[in-house]
Order: C-alpha cells, then sequence, then structure tokens
C-alpha cells in the first residue's frame, strides 16, 4: 500500500475555511498532532474559541477533505480548543491572567443589561470557557441575587480576595459587602476605587473571558474599566425604543473616546410571543437597535424577546440558561455568545473581519 504524507494531508486540510478569519486552518495553525500510521490519520483541530459556531462544520470539511486523499483508511480528528489573550494592552492591568475582558454597557436602565450580562456569561461558560462575572454597578450590584449566591467570599489577612462561584463562573459584587437594604451614598471618584478594588485584590486567577456588568449611563465605573484593564470589545444592550437608542449614541461616543472596540448591539425585549395563542406584538416597537447598528457601522449581535421566564428566573436565582436548558430564549443568548466569541477571536490575527466603528 502506498504511504499518506503529511504533506498530502496538510494540502487537503489547506481547503478548509474559516469563515470568520477567512484562511485555511492550516496557514491559522489550527492543525495540531498530525500523526500517520497504515492508512490511519489523526490530528487535533485547535480553535480560537470553545464558543466557536462554526465547530461542526469545520469538522465535517476537515474529514471529507482528508478522506479524499488517496490510500487514506480512516481519519480521527479532535476538536479543542485554545482562548487567545487580547492582544490590547492598558497603561495597568491589574488581572494579567484574564485573556479578554468583555464589558456588557447599556446608555440607561432599565434594558436588561444585568440579565444579559449574566445569561451571556453562562452560555459561555458552558462551552467549556473559563469564565468569570464582575459586578461593575456600585450603586445597584444585583449578581448576587440573580446567582443565588449566599456564601459570601471570605479574604484571609494579607491575601486576595477569592471570587464566590455559581454554576461555574466565578463571580464577585460590591453587594456581597453591603446589606441589601442599605444605599451607597458615595461620590463619584469612590466608584472608581471600588471597581479598582474588585479587579485588584480578587484573585480572579486564569479566565478565558471576565464578563462586567457595568452600570447604566457613562461615569466613572466606565472611565476607571477602560484605564485599568484592557478592554478587549464592549456590547451594547438596548431596548427598540427611541429613548433608550438615544443614549445608545452617547455610549457609543464615550467608547469611542477612550478606545475600547464595540464588538456590537444587542436588542433586548425585542418582542413578545404570546405563549398562548402565538401572537407577536412589539410592545416596544421593534428593530431600532438593528438600524442603529448599521447606521454606526457596527454588529447586531442578534434580538432577545420579552419574555416572564427570563425575569422569573433572574428573580428566583436561577438564570433561565440554568432553569430552562434548552428554551428558544436560552438558544438566542447561546447565539450571541458564540457571535461574540467570535468577533473576539478575529482580533489576535492579521486580518480581522469585524466592522470597524464608524461614528458620525
Amino acid at each position: 500500500m502506498a504511504v499518506v504524507t503529511q504533506a498530502q494531508v496538510l494540502d487537503a486540510l489547506k481547503k478548509v475555511i474559516d469563515p470568520d478569519l477567512q484562511r485555511d486552518i492550516v496557514d491559522l495553525g489550527f492543525v495540531k498532532d498530525l500523526h500517520i500510521e497504515n492508512g490511519q490519520v489523526s490530528f487535533k483541530v485547535e480553535l480560537t474559541t470553545p464558543a466557536c459556531p462554526a465547530k461542526e462544520q469545520l469538522r465535517r470539511q476537515a474529514l471529507d477533505a482528508v478522506m479524499e486523499v488517496e490510500n487514506v483508511q480512516g481519519v480521527d480528528i479532535e476538536m479543542t480548543s485554545k482562548v487567545r489573550a487580547s492582544p490590547r494592552r492598558a497603561a495597568e492591568n491589574f488581572i494579567p491572567l484574564v485573556k479578554n475582558v468583555i464589558a456588557i454597557a447599556s446608555g440607561k436602565g432599565g434594558v436588561g443589561k444585568s440579565t444579559t450580562a449574566v445569561n451571556l456569561a453562562l452560555a459561555l461558560a458552558q462551552t467549556g470557557a473559563r469564565t468569570g462575572i464582575l459586578d461593575a454597578d456600585i450603586y445597584g450590584p444585583s449578581l448576587p441575587k440573580m446567582l443565588n449566591v449566599e456564601n459570601k467570599p471570605q479574604a484571609e489577612e494579607g491575601k486576595r480576595i477569592p471570587p464566590a462561584e455559581a454554576f461555574g463562573l466565578k463571580v464577585m459584587s460590591m453587594g456581597f459587602f453591603m446589606d441589601e437594604d442599605t444605599p451607597v451614598v458615595w461620590r463619584g471618584p469612590m466608584v472608581g476605587m471600588a471597581v479598582e478594588q474588585l479587579l485588584r485584590d480578587v484573585d480572579w486567577g486564569e479566565l478565558d473571558y471576565l464578563v462586567v456588568d457595568l452600570p447604566p449611563g457613562t461615569g466613572d465605573a466606565q472611565l476607571t474599566l477602560t484605564q485599568k484593564v484592557p478592554i478587549t470589545g464592549v456590547v451594547i444592550v438596548s431596548t427598540p425604543q427611541d429613548v433608550a437608542l438615544a443614549d445608545v449614541k452617547r455610549g457609543i461616543n464615550m467608547f469611542r473616546k477612550v478606545d475600547a472596540p464595540i464588538l456590537g448591539i444587542i436588542e433586548n425585549m425585542s418582542y413578545f410571543l404570546c405563549p398562548s395563542c402565538g401572537h407577536r406584538a412589539e410592545i416596544f416597537s421593534h428593530g431600532g437597535a438593528r438600524k442603529q447598528a448599521a447606521a454606526y457601522g457596527l454588529e447586531f449581535l442578534g434580538d432577545i424577546p420579552l419574555d416572564g421566564a427570563i425575569r422569573a428566573d433572574a428573580d428566583a436565582g436561577i438564570p433561565i440558561m440554568i432553569a430552562h436548558p434548552d428554551s428558544p430564549q436560552t438558544q438566542k443568548y447561546r447565539e450571541i455568545a458564540a457571535r461574540i466569541a467570535a468577533i473576539i477571536a478575529t482580533m489576535g490575527f492579521e486580518r480581522p473581519t469585524f466592522p470597524e466603528i464608524v461614528v458620525e
């Protein structure tokens, strides 16, 4: 039997193109541990994120390509992943072991930003990515309740604070260190200092993604975050109505000024689908965030419906990603998280495909 060579296999695999990077998986360095014995070919395909939406597509294409090589008797492919660290740098970086920081922002309150942040973080964690979530909303911390964290982190003298854990996430919030009914009456600089402490004094360890739930608006927490850590990108959450979209414009301009890339916009509470009759009602209008994204040259990441289960699960401390893993709403969060991960993955290469930010 003629011998199958590595050159033949690699040449066949050059036909397999990553849909986001638009380059073949050999050129990208994704093919690892290639072995050939008696016509049996085995190798790994190491993707840039475990949340890659094209994982199965790439595996199937790689299998078909190699099976077309003459004298190949069988192919064994192991799909793996290694999240790359953000190429961005900051003057200071309090969390050097965190590869990517994803800030979830909104121009105004009441748009479901925290609920979106929690479910996106869970969606990333469920792919196998090491994920944490930071509640940077000092005035109105909500993550302890939304994630039903009862055991507050305890710090030993002289050591950094270990984050709490919930549903596979590392979690930190100022809400762990104050009574639920106690208001935070602080001036702006104190808010910045609190965010700095939650970054610097917490032992986050090695993470692929740290999702940061920012307070609404444009203020001290946002500025502190952009100065102290290299933000990989910002996701803006809005509802479809004009009053919310007007604040989105201000948010885009602020993040543009501090050189923080905007990964895209999510339209939350986009429509209501009646569970009894299936009638769709666009209570807060519909499609405004998509139009806003197009106007500013940004990615539209997806829409999430207004649904009572999302609210009820958040209030009960069991997010919908956990309470109803097979629901259509959960699938929406998974799709958006996968798209965010795919966009981030392109940022470590010479030819990114995500859109540039254009603010008029």
